[in-house]
């Protein structure tokens, strides 16, 4: 398998920050779904809602992401907020690479986001949009997570560090023990 990492969690996590300081180590390529759908489009992801809906958005970042995911070169995804509603979309996460997601609290998420500005899904109460968001995602990116990392206290440089440091003890372990033990979503091995 090609190496790459998918960074997924809810908008204001430090998806995109964390995403490009990473790739920047590595010495890997960087993607940002949200930023590949703009580029696709040619529209910003407000002026894509507002000209042709929420389903154009998802049917636009389903194909970034998969072109993502066949992207022959080594790669980290910064993968968009709402991708893992779609079945498919988590089916093309887990198999392409090791999933982080970046949990964090809907308050520490508000807190980031500010008033919103350029996301359409908030509307005019970002707290209690990201709340309600979160309630319905959070299960989804359990559901595909190989590590978890709770980044509510963390700068994007610790997280970054943190993820690196899981991956070697993950690539360690797998050195050292049986690979085929299954893994219950979220724990690194």
């Amino acid at each position: 398998m090609i190496p790459r990492i998918l960074l997924v969690g809810m908008m204001g996590a430090g998806k995109t920050t964390t995403g490009q300081l990473l790739a920047e180590r590595l010495g890997w390529r960087y993607r940002d779904s949200d930023a590949d759908v703009e580029s696709a489009t040619g529209l910003t992801v407000p002026e894509l809602f507002a000209r042709d809906g929420e389903a154009a958005f998802r049917r636009a970042e389903t194909t970034v992401l998969a072109d993502a995911c066949a992207d022959p070169s080594p790669s980290v995804v910064s993968v968009a907020g709402g991708a893992v509603l779609s079945e498919d979309n988590r089916r093309r996460i887990v198999a392409s690479g090791i999933v982080v997601w970046l949990r964090a609290r809907p308050e520490t998420l508000a807190t980031r986001v500010g008033d919103g500005a350029g996301r359409p899904l908030l509307g005019d109460d970002p707290a209690e949009a990201l709340d309600r968001l979160n309630a319905v995602r959070a299960p989804f990116y359990a559901e595909v997570a190989d590590i978890v990392l709770d980044v509510d206290e963390l700068d994007p440089v610790t997280v970054a560090d943190r993820i690196i440091v899981s991956m070697d003890a993950a690539a360690d372990t797998d050195t050292a023990t049986d690979t085929d033990t299954a893994m219950a979503p979220g724990q690194v091995r």
